[in-house]
């Protein structure tokens, strides 16, 4: 059983660690975008999914270390449990302002920068702050 929880910690912490990169990929293209209507597409084709994919990596080992621990609702899971949910309500709100802007908008695109660049820093925050508090504190 340990040995399962190892390996369980070791693909959750490569997860996390892909979610970041997720994320600087995400400000990367979105620093770099020209055209909104591109931008849109690109997002809803690849980046949107790829996303979703990591934080689900995450969330999924997560819950199965949890069920390998019996279920133990320790301080730290209720933590990590309620950056997960701000980061579904994140990426959510993210997607629904992007799909509402207008492509031929004058200031769409730039108004959508910093609106999820803000979104982006937030998300880095949390995450550095649980991974801090679980990787060396705890």
């Amino acid at each position: 059983m340990n040995e399962m929880y190892n390996m369980g910690l070791s693909i959750h912490s490569f997860g996390t660690v892909a979610l970041l990169g997720v994320i600087l990929i995400n400000i990367l293209y979105l620093k770099s975008a020209k055209d909104l209507y591109k931008y849109k597409r690109k997002m809803s084709i690849f980046l949107m999914p790829l996303s979703s994919m990591a934080l689900g990596i995450v969330i999924f080992t997560g819950v199965v270390m949890m069920a390998a621990k019996h279920l133990e609702f320790s301080a730290a899971n209720i933590a990590m449990i309620f950056v997960s949910i701000i980061l579904i309500i994140l990426e959510a709100k993210r997607a629904k302002i992007l799909k509402y802007i207008n492509p031929k908008a004058v200031d769409g695109l730039n108004v959508y920068k910093n609106f999820a660049m803000q979104i982006f820093y937030v998300e880095i925050a949390l995450i550095a702050i649980i991974g801090l508090w679980m990787w060396w504190l705890a």
